[in-house]
């Protein structure tokens, strides 16, 4: 900027603000490659950081913005760059993200087409279901073992609570699929459950107040995992938990997420067929499976899953009794239009018309006052 000597001031090209241009920074698709990027594991998510487990170091790192908007969930293998340190107020980069081996997801209801990833590369499912306080739901237990099927984990079924309830009736439930099941009090031994969750990576799914975390607690002393209590009024749990998180466990991970009051199945493909269902492995894909000859007992756990995915009209699959849902997916019928007029009708209406307007007129005019 110049000055005169009488204290104004002259403008010149310093004092004009030019604006960079959208084409005046070179822009190219030649990402870097990130050729030292180095594998971690994802261990927990919390409002878009993620911390992972980098050579058994713990970092908080953030999604690269060349990954868009796919998700990263617990349990996936991603590759982070950056500061590896683990050292406080540090950030590394999410570069990319592994294939998944195995993916357990849900939906908000039987109806919602938006699929929600739970967990990454899991390869067991451990249901937890409480006995009383809150009360069983076998129809929950149902959706969770469609999902598990569907995703290739194997199913674990938890009794919690064996001190207020006596655990023969869900057994009786699930005997013929010979479905494997632990029944666990709150001072029982734990080392049977021990065995069968070492080497592995189970995730623990269950609706609130059934004991996930209070079970994820004992089994792994220190993680001080938060509990609540169960509603004397409604008979449901509070939300204790709010994200899922990885924990190692005896050469495998435990994952603990929080309880989901609804399991849709909406994602699952009327092409696959879970163990215990009425549809045939050598049935056509797109057959509709054969109605029953004779009622099935509530019991029989074929019939549960069955109803858990059943077919309907307009797709697979839906909740058994659920009007509202049937509503929702039955197809809408379009409704019926008249064809266009003809040029020869069109003129007919409008003589019609004129002839009828100028009789009522005339008449008009003849009607005594």
């Amino acid at each position: 900027m110049s000055r005169t000597r009488g204290g104004g001031r002259h403008l010149d090209e310093d004092d004009i603000r030019v604006r960079a241009r959208g084409g005046s920074k070179p822009r190219t698709r030649n990402r870097p490659k990130h050729e030292n990027a180095v594998e971690g594991l994802v261990t927990a998510v919390d409002r878009g950081r993620y911390r992972c487990l980098v050579n058994g170091v713990p970092v908080v790192a953030m999604k690269a913005r060349e990954l868009g908007r796919g998700s990263i969930v617990v349990g996936d293998r991603v590759d982070v760059v950056g500061d590896l340190s683990g050292r406080p107020d540090t950030l590394a980069r999410v570069v990319r993200v592994r294939e998944r081996a195995s993916v357990l997801r849900r939906t908000a209801d039987d109806t919602d087409p938006v699929e929600r990833v739970i967990v990454a590369n899991a390869d067991q499912l451990a249901i937890v279901c409480a006995l009383a306080d809150p009360a069983p739901q076998p129809r929950f237990v149902d959706r969770c073992l469609v999902a598990a099927y569907d995703a290739g984990l194997e199913p674990l079924l938890c009794l919690t609570k064996a001190d207020l309830a006596a655990p023969d009736e869900m057994l009786s439930t699930y005997e013929p699929l010979g479905l494997p099941y632990e029944v666990l009090g709150p001072e029982g031994d734990l080392d049977e459950l021990r065995g069968r969750l070492a080497d592995r990576t189970t995730v623990f799914v269950g609706s609130s107040g059934v004991g996930k975390s209070t079970l994820v607690n004992r089994l792994v002393p220190g993680t001080d995992r938060a509990v609540g209590h169960v509603n004397a009024v409604t008979g449901r749990g509070r939300h204790t938990s709010t994200s899922a998180l990885a924990l190692r466990f005896e050469g495998g991970w435990l994952i603990d997420t929080p309880g989901v009051r609804s399991f849709g199945l909406a994602h699952v493909s009327p092409r696959r067929s879970c163990p215990g269902s009425r549809t045939s492995p050598h049935s056509p894909p797109t057959a509709r499976p054969p109605a029953p000859t004779s009622p099935t007992p509530r019991s029989a756990p074929s019939a549960r899953l069955w109803h858990a995915a059943r077919w309907t009209p307009s797709g697979w699959p839906r909740s058994a009794g659920s009007s509202a849902a049937a509503r929702a997916t039955t197809t809408p019928r379009t409704p019926r239009r008249r064809p266009a007029p003809t040029p020869d009708a069109r003129r007919a209406r409008v003589r019609s018309a004129s002839t009828e307007g100028s009789t009522e007129r005339a008449q008009a005019v003849r009607a005594p006052v």
